[in-house]
């Protein structure tokens, strides 16, 4: 490469930008927990991203526009909510939106793309990520300037291409070893005569390092543009199996003779009351209390054979569509076993986060049901799969909006002071250990409900309450401003006096 050409500009850009990206992760999240961090983590990343896309290149399209306001938005909740399995899922879908905004920022097609389009693109930015800081290395040492007419720079040269790619690996690998050997680290600190206090220097190099890679990555998938836009399935002409209109119908109908013989027997011993103990061996609590898990599966599975015969069926016939409609009324049938089984197990034992979670998911797989209906009926079953995860993104909004684990704890908060509300033969009392686990969100309402308990349930809540206030008044990690989240203020303003 020559110097001072368009390319090696566009090299520099992106290895400064990625270094710069990793200087603010390791600086944003090492020693810190996740909070506001996380928002301006990702800010970061897309405003980069778009600032070093070519100028040339067309906008992202109008269906695309949202992805990077959704991905903001999720990442958002991360400073809001106390939650930790609900900020898990906020990050994994703020992550996988980002890479889908980038991906629109170098003009790749993100919504009208099939979903094993969608497949492809997204292996192809976790790929660009990967291994595209390889690449990057690699045509920064072609930077370096050459002479042919002399022997000796021409042997020079792959040297100092070695030393610059030898380089940050030598200073991480360096740090590393000083952090897991004290010898190696005063000699290291000896040999340069600096006070080496390592503390978590060893983190933030590997953060750093690892921030930049990736985002070093991401930032050359822009740059590079389109020009590999993964194809529609209808331009690439390939063999893959197809099934017949009468093998297809076929499957469905079976299918279909089974789940109706499911339904039939919900109506007469789930709904119906007829005797259980004679039918199975087990009370009605007992059998209805049982196994919403497995059908919450088979439902799924339904789902996905569906899919899998859209995709396959070489012919949509009319009897071919009565029976996949009729299988999907069947799911929401089995649906309603499941939410009804799900229903009496949590008046009997109370909710747990898990719970919770098999609840949004039967109501998911409904509204699934719903769309597959409508798609199938109107031959637009291809964009079922977008469908659904649209509405997946409209249900982690809502879960952010509802508060699982807050709601959890107002609901078994509710059962321990008001016993009326337990089903007969069901489990009293208040597990304040489990309540205690699920994060800040609870400390809230423990907060507010402790005037209102028994006095042995308010002795153990004071306890959890104090040892809390103690770990946000102690642990750095919490106190950091990257880290500021309001659920966790909110507990500290109420807690640490």
């Amino acid at each position: 490469m020559v110097p001072g050409s368009p390319a090696v500009r566009n090299i520099s850009a992106i290895g400064m930008a990625a270094v710069a990206i990793g200087l603010l992760a390791q600086w944003l999240f090492v020693d810190t927990a996740l909070g506001v961090n996380a928002p301006i983590a990702v800010a970061a990343l897309l405003a980069a991203a778009w600032l070093l896309r070519p100028s040339a290149r067309p906008r992202p399209r109008v269906r695309d526009a949202w992805l990077p306001a959704a991905a903001l938005t999720l990442s958002a909740f991360a400073a809001v909510r106390g939650d930790g399995n609900l900020v898990t899922l906020d990050v994994l879908g703020a992550v996988g939106l980002s890479g889908a905004a980038i991906a629109s920022f170098g003009g790749f097609r993100v919504v009208d793309q099939p979903f094993d389009g969608l497949l492809t693109l997204g292996a192809r930015v976790a790929l660009a990520a990967a291994i595209s800081g390889t690449r990057l290395v690699t045509a920064l040492t072609g930077t370096i300037p050459r002479r042919r007419d002399r022997s000796s720079t021409r042997r020079a040269a792959p040297i100092a291409s070695g030393l610059l790619i030898a380089l940050p690996l030598v200073v991480f690998f360096v740090v590393l070893f000083a952090s897991a050997d004290a010898v190696f680290a005063r000699i290291v600190g000896d040999l340069f005569n600096w006070r080496i206090e390592l503390g978590s220097l060893p983190a933030r190099v590997v953060v750093a390092i690892l921030g930049a890679w990736l985002a070093a990555g991401l930032f050359a998938f822009v740059m590079a543009g389109n020009a590999g836009d993964p194809p529609a399935p209808s331009e690439v002409k390939r063999a893959r199996v197809r099934l017949g209109s009468g093998e297809a119908t076929t499957v469905l109908v079976v299918l279909d003779l089974l789940f109706a013989g499911f339904v039939a027997v919900q109506g007469a011993y789930l709904f119906g009351g007829q005797d259980t103990l004679d039918a199975s061996g087990l009370t009605y609590a007992e059998y209805a209390r049982r196994g919403f898990f497995e059908l919450m599966a088979g439902a799924f599975a339904a789902g996905v054979l569906i899919l899998a015969l859209e995709a396959t069926v070489r012919r949509r016939s009319r009897t071919y569509l009565v029976a996949a409609m009729g299988l999907v009324a069947l799911t929401a049938a089995v649906l309603g076993s499941a939410l009804f089984r799900l229903r009496l197990y949590q008046e009997a034992y109370g909710w747990t986060e898990l719970r919770f979670y098999v609840l949004a998911a039967i109501a998911w797989l409904a509204f699934g049901c719903l769309v597959a209906i409508v798609t199938l009926a109107t031959d637009r079953s291809r964009w079922l799969i977008h469908s659904m995860i649209a509405l997946s993104i409209l249900f982690g909004l809502a879960f952010n909006l509802v508060g699982p684990v807050s709601l959890v704890a107002q609901q078994n908060l509710a059962r321990a002071l008001h016993p009326e509300l337990v089903a007969p033969g069901g489990e009293t009392g208040l597990d304040l250990a489990y309540l205690a686990s699920l994060g800040d969100d609870v400390v809230l309402r423990l907060i507010d409900a402790l005037p209102a308990l028994p006095r042995d349930l308010r002795r153990q809540a004071q306890e959890i309450l104090d040892a809390r206030a103690a770990q946000l008044v102690d642990d750095r990690g919490l106190s950091a401003w990257q880290s500021w989240n309001l659920s966790r203020e909110s507990a500290r303003s109420r807690l640490v006096r």
